[in-house]
């Protein structure tokens, strides 16, 4: 089976659109039209050859009915073809009549009239609505017999009546159609329709509702005589060599191209036409193929096809026994023509591009003989019959699925197009935002720039104002030990070293990053803090919790620092105490700082100083009386979960 041969297992096997992607969606209708264009294409005969084959009507669709065609000898099948009988619809034009809804194809051999079944279809194969052919794979199995059995049957348009009725039944074995003019079998109340477009060996008589249009080729006029004929015309056809041939196409002058027709279609066809084949070339033994008449418009068609014993021959001659005058027109020479000649030896056309001679004299030099043999009509090239119904089955299944693949596609371009939309909403959203962002960023960085000068201010007051009071502190100390020159030198050395950190941190307080070196432990620190500030008073430092106060950002303990170091400088200045005492503690998410002293104590509230530092610490601060008499201010730093605030 060629790549031309669908089935509707193809359709149902393929990917549900909404899982393709945008891009798939968009190259499946480029594949659709690519493929439509290389098929055949529909077009409807007229005027000429039987119907088909109609079943009893009914007033029900849920009927039993078949049919059943004897192939003789068992052969191996290939495909079934099924060819709807064809109306014109009034609303929705042409559409199969009477095609089955739900059937079976069983096919078998000899005396087994089981068979087995090989194909089988319902209403949800989606068969209907169509004119084209459906082709049903048989995968190379054995049979001498077919039968097609129907169980819910559709309405034939006249009546509405419930009817299994079809155009042309074909079964091929390769390229041979073995269902041409074989016996065919009913149930015993099938329809004898007294119509002659209906009688009972039509559905096997190779007469098909359309007329082969390829998608291919250049167009070739059909091949007619001038009025003088003589007495029985012939055409002779030289086949080159001797063949066994076993079947004939007569390709009827091709149907008018205007609508309506200008002929009925039989123009060219005589009354009688008798194929002979030889080996000599005068026909000396000339052996008779198949003797063909032609009684009414119902014997003939587009093509004519015919099968006969296999006879070899080289010499293939058609005499025209009988003209066709039509007793319309009875003063009218009658005309002999064909569009092709086509002789089968093993499935293959082995008149193609042979010479054809006649036996009367032909002058028409827009019809040549040669075109009896170019493979070639009025649409184009001339294809293999079932190469040609594979075509028109697999357009109806492209037609179907392109407007699915459409409706999609158009779907996901809406839905791109809000999207777009939305994203040209959401673009500007942000572009505002970004907008808004950069004021924010900017206000912030002017909030920033105002509250690091707030707080090297800060800095600088309490770290200077520390140092120099403690430095004071010194030169009085310095002073009344005059006359202790041991105790002089310490206190000078003290004052010494002082004096160059006042440098230093003067130096570092105006760039905060460059003074997170000065602090690098807290512990230290604080010590060392206690010891300068409060010079000769008795005090004592209390540590818990150190490994906790290590993990402070740099800036947390500087600003730890100075709260400390503002508090012993209330101290000093303020108090009058002769003692103090410091507990630092870092446990439960809680880093508090505690200053006690035994001086005149405090009225409740916090120094304004103090209250600037725990603001930019984020901590709390409170102020409260000491064991006994003398102040007490405590300062608590929250923990955040994953660490002390930075």
């Amino acid at each position: 089976m060629g790549w031309w041969a669908v089935t509707l297992s193809t359709v149902s096997a393929a990917a549900p659109l909404e899982h393709l992607s945008l891009a798939a969606l968009e190259h499946r209708v480029r594949e659709i039209d690519g493929q439509l264009a290389q098929l055949a294409n529909y077009n409807l005969s007229g005027g000429v050859g039987a119907i088909g084959s109609r079943s009893s009507g009914y007033d029900t669709a849920e009927q039993d009915e078949w049919i059943e065609i004897e192939l003789g000898d068992a052969v191996t099948l290939d495909q079934v073809v099924l060819v709807p009988a064809i109306r014109r619809a009034g609303v929705n034009g042409f559409q199969a009549d009477g095609f089955p809804r739900s059937f079976r194809l069983r096919v078998g051999t000899g005396a087994d009239r089981t068979g087995k079944i090989v194909g089988e279809f319902t209403g949800r194969d989606g068969l209907l609505p169509r004119i084209a052919p459906l082709v049903i794979p048989c995968h190379g199995i054995n049979a001498s017999w077919l039968r097609i059995e129907a169980t819910i049957l559709s309405g034939r348009e006249f009546d509405a009546k419930f009817v299994l009725q079809f155009s042309e039944i074909l079964a091929f074995s390769g390229e041979e159609n073995v269902a041409l003019h074989k016996s065919v079998r009913y149930p015993g109340n099938h329809e004898r329709s007294i119509a002659p477009g209906w009688p009972d060996g039509a559905v096997v008589d190779g007469f098909l509702p359309y007329l082969m249009v390829a998608a291919m080729g250049n167009k070739s006029v059909a091949y007619l005589s001038s009025s003088e004929l003589g007495d029985q015309p012939a055409l002779t056809v030289d086949l080159g060599a001797s063949f066994p041939l076993s079947r004939l196409h007569l390709h009827a002058v091709d149907q008018s191209d205007t609508v309506p027709q200008a002929f009925a279609g039989d123009v060219g066809m005589p009354h009688v036409l008798r194929v002979e084949a030889a080996s000599a070339p005068d026909f000396s033994d000339a052996r008779v193929l198949v003797e063909l008449r032609r009684d009414t418009l119902y014997d003939v068609g587009p093509i004519l096809m015919k099968t006969f014993p296999v006879a070899h021959g080289r010499y293939v001659r058609l005499v025209a026994v009988k003209m066709n005058r039509d007793p319309n027109f009875p003063s009218v020479a009658p005309r002999l023509g064909f569009a092709e000649i086509e002789l089968f030896s093993n499935g293959r056309n082995v008149a193609l591009h042979q010479p054809v001679v006649a036996n009367f004299k032909t002058e028409d030099p827009a019809r040549l003989l040669s075109s009896l043999t170019d493979g070639r009509n009025f649409y184009g090239t001339i294809l293999p019959v079932r190469t040609w119904l594979n075509h028109l089955a697999e357009r109806h299944e492209l037609e179907r699925e392109r407007p699915l693949v459409s409706a999609e596609l158009n779907r996901r371009y809406v839905r791109q197009k809000v999207n777009v939309a939305r994203l040209a909403g959401l673009a500007a959203a942000l572009a505002c935002g970004v907008v808004i962002i950069v004021l924010v960023n900017r206000g912030r960085q002017q909030r920033a720039i105002e509250e690091t000068r707030k707080r090297i201010a800060a800095d600088l007051h309490d770290e200077l104002g520390a140092d120099l009071h403690a430095i004071g502190l010194l030169s009085d100390l310095a002073l009344s030990a005059r006359k202790a020159p041991e105790r002089l030198d310490d206190l000078l050395r003290r004052m010494r070293s002082l004096t160059e950190r006042t440098g230093q941190a003067a130096r570092h307080c105006t760039n905060l990053l460059e003074a997170d070196d000065l602090h690098e432990d807290l512990v230290n620190d604080v010590r060392r803090a206690a010891t300068r500030i409060l010079a000769d008073l008795e005090h004592h430092i209390e540590f818990r919790g150190e490994a906790e106060l290590r993990r402070l950002s740099p800036r947390k303990r500087i600003d730890l620092l100075l709260f400390y170091q503002e508090s012993l400088i209330n101290i000093i200045r303020h108090s009058g105490a002769t003692s103090a005492r410091t507990r630092l503690t870092a446990v439960e998410r809680t880093i508090t700082f505690e200053v006690t002293d035994n001086g005149r104590g405090l009225d409740g509230r916090v120094p304004a100083s103090l209250e600037r530092r725990a603001r930019l610490l984020g901590a709390e601060v409170e102020a409260g009386s000491s064991e006994g008499k003398g102040a007490r201010i405590v300062l608590r730093l929250k923990r955040r979960r994953f660490g002390f605030l930075p």
